[in-house]
This record gives structure tokens, C-alpha cells and sequence, in this order.
């Protein structure tokens, strides 16, 4: 609440372009910064779970457990 009403007493445009800035930068979508392959391996990764192609937690936990 507090810094709502800091925000809305800023005359420095200099100081509001800087923070619109900030904005900008928060609302960029992570997909636009990841890799082609990144992507293509996230794309993989939904298809096997849309048609199945699962395990569930405990077996693979079973299969890493020596390095978890």
C-alpha cells in the first residue's frame, strides 16, 4: 500500500521511465529466452505426457535414487 502511494506521487520522468523499464522487463516471457532445442525438448516432453508415455515419481525416484 505504501509503495502504491509512492508510485502515484513520482514527478521525475526520469525516475517513471526507469521503472516502466523494470516493467518491461519483468513481463518478458521466459519462452522468447530459451534455446530452439530447449523448446523442442520442453514440446517432447508434453506430447509424451499428453499420450502417456509416463512413469510415475516413485520408479524413477527408484531408478536416481543413488544420486538424489
Amino acid at each position: 500500500m505504501e509503495l502504491i502511494q509512492w508510485l502515484s506521487t513520482i514527478e521525475d520522468s526520469s525516475l517513471i521511465e526507469k521503472i516502466m523499464e523494470l516493467k518491461k522487463k519483468e513481463s518478458k516471457d521466459w519462452w522468447n529466452s530459451i534455446s530452439d532445442n530447449e523448446k523442442k525438448s520442453i514440446e517432447k516432453g508434453i506430447q509424451d505426457a499428453d499420450s502417456g508415455k509416463l512413469k510415475p515419481h516413485s520408479e524413477a525416484r527408484k531408478l536416481y535414487e543413488k544420486w538424489i
